[in-house]
């Protein structure tokens, strides 16, 4: 779905609220640290870092688990690791953050300096790792129900899962492409009875060359398209309809590949839910 009109309230019309851009950032706690990385997160950084920032009018946080983490793809094996996420057991927390429409160079800005100024603080936490933090251009909507949850909602709504896929556009191929067969073709034959309800779809942006050293930067990601996907429950009731042959449909439709498919769930803020749930084998 592409076209929308918002009606204008008390007269204000030059700021629409539209996501322009996104924050995506998928972070490993060190084992050992994940209740204290928890803990700082949610209640120090996901607003010193980001939440305070004008502009930045939404964000969520959403854990992969120990089972969730099972059903990634593609792992070790014949096909090798992901070259986005190369050990599939990684990556346990992701947090997603949108930035009004037609601000965010703004924004970008505030926020690279507001991450140096907590780094000299002494505000950060050591005991983590950048598994992948990007920020992405929001292309386009897919919605289950027509009059379902809109794209600006999506964080507010509190959906219980998401699932994160990031697709590489093959040669000849443009993410424009990857995009409308999406929307045209795969979106429609799946979604319909499960418990997808709304998926959006963003192109990768650069970074600012002085933003911390400590986040990884990527190369050649013009070809890359991501994928989330908003659940009423948790994945794995939808995983095999939507998801497991997700990689092999795009494969098959000459597309591109699949670099990383997985499943989270919304954390519950104020609580250490499924800090003990994080990886198979019990950690320190």
């Amino acid at each position: 779905m592409t076209g929308r009109s918002i009606p204008a309230q008390g007269g204000v019309t030059d700021d629409p609220i539209r996501i322009g851009t996104m924050l995506y950032t998928l972070v490993e706690p060190h084992r050992g640290h994940q209740v204290a990385y928890n803990r700082w997160y949610e209640r120090d950084h996901f607003y010193a870092g980001c939440q305070i920032g004008a502009y930045n009018f939404a964000g969520a946080r959403f854990v992969a688990t120990a089972p969730l983490k099972g059903l990634r793809y593609p792992a070790d094996g014949a096909g090798g690791p992901s070259p986005l996420v190369p050990d599939p057991q990684v990556g346990s927390y992701v947090g997603i953050y949108y930035v009004l429409d037609g601000h965010h160079d703004e924004w970008n800005r505030w926020a690279v300096d507001q991450v140096n100024v907590l780094h000299a603080a002494g505000r950060m936490f050591d005991e983590r790792d950048h598994i992948h933090t990007g920020l992405y251009r929001f292309e386009w909507e897919h919605r289950r129900e027509e009059d379902g949850v809109p794209a600006e909602l999506t964080l507010d709504h509190r959906f219980v899962g998401m699932v994160s896929v990031f697709v590489e556009a093959g040669e000849g191929v443009s993410p424009e492409g990857v995009g409308a067969w999406y929307r045209d073709e795969y979106l429609p034959s799946v979604l319909p009875g499960t418990a997808v309800a709304t998926v959006l779809a963003f192109s990768p942006l650069p970074l600012l060359a002085d933003a911390p050293g400590d986040v990884p930067r990527s190369e050649s990601v013009d070809q890359r398209v991501l994928l989330l996907f908003f659940l009423d429950s948790e994945p794995h009731g939808a995983w095999d309809q939507v998801f497991a042959r997700q990689g092999e449909a795009v494969s098959s439709a000459g597309l591109g590949q699949v670099l990383w498919a997985s499943p989270f769930i919304a954390t519950v803020p104020g609580t250490d839910t499924y800090t003990d749930q994080l990886w198979s084998t019990p950690a320190p």
